[in-house]
């Protein structure tokens, strides 16, 4: 049995294999998981191999030219001339196997795996992209509702959003800031910054019998986005306040001294909400007591 060409259709976990003879006689028309198709290939005679240029096809490709095979990809708009009737995986697989024989056809260089994580990078850039662009769009809308119009561009959305005084407490960024502001508006609705905190779900949980008082973790009720990028932010100022400066700096030290750091995180957390309680119900701008 001589195969003059293989085409193989990629899928997520089935692989469908044809091979073909002399005159596109079909020789082998077989379905195989990954790992039975690299045991089929390597027990194979070293043959001209076509991919898809798709999902995979790269991995397979260098593992198929490991094995001593002659591998090339083919853009899939260059295969589909080459369907016959109806498509299923093995009409596809045959399709790829009469492309890859055609000596004026375009092929695809198989990347590395360099080539391929720096690709992945500028992928996931473009998708943040368009997603940043869909949000800025959906709040020029919601805007726009309210009478009001700004430009497209992100820094124009920046320029125009209006400033809220909590942003001054290092750990709290705009998205913290209002998420704040919509939860609470001025604070009015707590009596003092330590119900807000208890209402976020940053105070321990106690758990008391019998006179014998029990804390337990923190209990986590309330609004749990709030909570949840609030946390964040305490995070971001643990880890990157300059302690040597801050007022809040030596009771960060002498904590970081006696408790783990996701304790410490959650009462910076803690910190940060009753800070930005004062401040909204007094009506006044953050002034960090001097050390």
């Amino acid at each position: 049995m001589q195969i003059h060409s293989v085409g193989i259709d990629l899928g997520k976990t089935t692989f469908h294999l044809v091979a073909l003879g002399a005159a596109g006689k079909v020789l082998v028309r077989k379905k195989f998981t990954q790992k039975q198709l690299l045991t089929f290939t390597a027990n194979m005679q070293t043959s001209l191999i076509g991919l898809e240029a798709c999902s995979g096809a790269h991995f397979l490709g260098r593992a198929l030219r490991k094995q001593g095979h002659d591998v090339r990809l083919i853009a899939a708009q260059f295969v589909k001339p080459f369907v016959k009737s109806n498509k299923n995986d093995f009409v596809d697989a045959e399709a790829i196997a009469e492309a890859v024989e055609r000596k004026n056809m375009r092929f695809v260089p198989i990347k590395t795996d360099d080539q391929l994580d720096l690709q992945a990078i500028h992928r996931v850039r473009d998708r943040l992209i368009s997603r940043r662009t869909a949000v800025i769009n959906q709040l020029r809308a919601f805007l726009l509702e309210r009478g009001m119009v700004f430009a497209q561009r992100p820094a124009k959305l920046k320029a125009a959003m209006a400033d809220t005084r909590i942003r001054q407490i290092p750990g709290i960024g705009p998205v913290v800031a209002t998420a704040i502001v919509a939860a609470i508006g001025n604070g009015a609705a707590f009596r003092k910054g330590r119900e807000f905190a208890a209402w976020l779900g940053i105070v321990p949980r106690q758990y008391s019998t019998g006179g014998k008082a029990k804390l337990l973790g923190i209990s986590k009720r309330g609004n749990v986005y709030l909570r949840k990028i609030l946390i964040h932010g305490a995070r971001a100022a643990v880890l990157r306040i300059k302690r040597d400066r801050a007022p809040i700096g030596a009771w960060l030290d002498a904590l970081d001294a006696r408790a783990p750091k996701n304790v410490v995180v959650v009462a910076m957390a803690n910190k940060l909400a009753r800070i930005a309680w004062a401040v909204l119900s007094s009506g006044n701008d953050y002034r960090p007591v001097a050390a």
